[in-house]
This record gives structure tokens, C-alpha cells and sequence, in this order.
């Protein structure tokens, strides 16, 4: 989309941005072609590049658009057999309504799937790029809802952790964080607390005590809500008590869908104040750099 509500088509025929017109041609197209055509509309100063096609296209995009340094929001409308980034609409339509109706953009993850392991069966998601996208309720693709999310954000607070030498993490049970422990090297205990710090896990399924006899001056605690419930402390993590929580900066990660199941999250620590402090808004990691602000109430 060009300024002033001008046109611009890439893929066929004439590619059009202000006064100017461009010929692609009629021959078979490459990827090649997409990023000349995203340095095209970055030099006339559109507004958004709105494309068609899957992931592969998506990440010459977002490359192209890091390369120039341009600040230039992206839509993808999705019709590819790939489709594992954050950056489409759910339908052609939905992308539409986006790119029409859109006041703001969001930081978002641009994935693209890992070949071999795909031609092994298996569904792994790599984050390729971000990129800025219009926010919209309908615009995430079902598939990112659904895939790589919990890796991705396990991925994130590992980076995190490991570099922020001499903080203690503290990290709680279930699956999401568990998912955690693994992309930090080990594996954890399902229903109980594990303790990390600099590479080394210092207690497993640990008491209160143990793991205020652990805390060091800088800690972070990392939970994920209770499906369906949205609790995020007083049900099943009572080790996590009001004088661990006093001692420690709190993380909460979390998947789309479960946030979308929950709606708010929800504190019961059996410490008024500390419940307090807890309530609010609070940002949810939900990808490797994305997060989304919810309600804690």
C-alpha cells in the first residue's frame, strides 16, 4: 500500500508507487523478485507492504526490510502451505480487514520451518526474523496459535538466563516451564520447583526452604497459569511463597491459546500485600521476543 491510497502490484505485470511504473515482466518469478520489489516500495515510502504467499515469502520480506533499516510495517495474506509466522491474517479477508482498518503495529515473529526435520515428520518452527505487523483480533494465524509458540518463548528465557550471570532462576512446575528447563539443558521436575543458576541446577523439586537457602541477590521467578483457570500463583506452587515472591522479579510466559482460554490471570498467595503487588497489568511472554499484556487480577 503506497501513500495517499495509491496502488501498488507486484507479480505479473506493473508495479506502481506514487509516479512511478515499473515493468517485472511475465516470466517465472524468485525470491530475488520479492526483495527487489520490497526495496522498491521502501525507496517510494509506503505505508505497508501487504503480501501473498507462505512463510518463505514472509522471511524475504522481513529480510529485506531489516537489511534497509526501514521502518515499514508488513501483512502477509495467506496462501501458502507454510504458514507458521505471526505476521498473517487468518483468511485473505481477515488480512483485508486489517490492512484497512489498522492504527497500530505490534513487534512479531517471522518462522519458517526446518526442512529436515519436516522431511522427518516432525513440525520445528525457526525464528527467522521479526518484523512490525498491524494489530488486529483476527490477525494471527491459527497455525502460530497452535505451533512453536512454547518452544520459541523456552528458547527466549534460556537466552535470557544464560546471560544474566549470577541470577538465580527460580522456575515452577508444568509443562511450558518445563519446556524451559529443557532449553536449559536439563530436565526438571514435572510438578515441582527446580533452581538454576549459571548453567548449574542447584535444587531440584525444592521446598520453600530450599529454595530460599538458594536465592541470591538478583532472582527471577518464571511460572506459567493454570490452564483454564488463569492462576498463576496459590494453586499447585505453594513453594512459591510471599517471602520467595518479596525476594524475586516475576516472569510470567505463557502460549496464545492459553492466554485466549484464560482471559485474566489470577493471584492467591495467602498475602494480601503481595497479591497487590502482583495485580495489574502484566507482560506475558508468549514467543522468543514477542509479549503480550494481560490483566492480573
Amino acid at each position: 500500500c503506497s501513500p495517499a491510497g495509491e496502488q501498488t502490484t507486484v507479480g505479473g505485470a506493473e508495479m506502481t508507487a506514487g509516479d512511478a511504473e515499473t515493468t517485472v515482466g511475465d516470466s517465472e518469478t524468485s525470491a530475488e523478485d520479492t526483495r527487489e520489489a520490497v526495496r522498491r516500495f521502501a525507496e517510494e515510502g509506503v505505508d505497508l507492504i501487504l503480501f501473498v504467499g507462505g512463510d518463505g515469502t514472509a522471511v524475504d520480506v522481513a529480510e529485506t526490510l531489516d537489511e534497509l533499516d526501514a521502518e515499514i510495517p508488513m501483512l502477509g495474506v495467506p496462501a501458502g502451505v507454510k504458514v507458521y509466522s505471526a505476521v498473517f491474517g487468518v483468511t485473505p479477508e481477515a488480512a483485508g480487514r486489517v490492512a484497512a482498518d489498522f492504527d497500530r503495529t505490534e513487534t512479531r515473529e517471522v518462522n519458517d520451518i526446518d526442512e529436515a526435520a519436516y522431511r522427518e515428520g516432525e513440525v520445528r518452527a525457526e525464528l527467522k526474523a521479526l518484523a512490525e505487523v498491524p494489530v488486529a483480533e483476527d490477525l494471527q494465524s491459527s497455525k502460530q496459535l497452535g505451533g512453536g509458540t512454547v518452544e520459541s518463548l523456552a528458547a527466549g528465557v534460556a537466552d535470557d538466563a544464560r546471560g544474566n550471570p549470577g541470577t538465580t532462576y527460580v522456575l515452577g512446575p508444568g509443562g511450558t516451564v518445563g519446556a524451559v528447563k529443557e532449553a536449559l539443558g536439563f530436565e526438571g521436575s514435572p510438578l515441582g520447583v527446580d533452581v538454576w543458576r549459571d548453567g548449574e541446577v542447584l535444587v531440584r523439586d525444592a521446598s520453600e526452604v530450599g529454595i530460599l537457602d538458594h536465592l541470591g541477590e538478583h532472582n527471577v521467578v518464571v511460572v506459567s497459569p493454570i490452564g483454564g483457570q488463569g492462576f498463576v500463583f496459590g494453586r499447585g506452587n505453594d513453594q512459591l511463597s510471599p517471602e520467595v515472591l518479596r525476594r524475586s522479579e516475576v516472569e510470567v510466559v505463557a502460549s496464545k491459546r492459553k492466554l485466549d482460554d484464560v482471559g485474566a490471570l489470577r493471584v492467591d498467595t495467602g498475602d494480601e500485600a503481595v497479591d497487590e503487588s502482583l495485580r495489574g497489568w502484566r507482560k506475558v511472554r508468549v514467543g522468543r521476543f514477542e509479549r503480550r499484556m494481560m490483566k492480573v487480577v
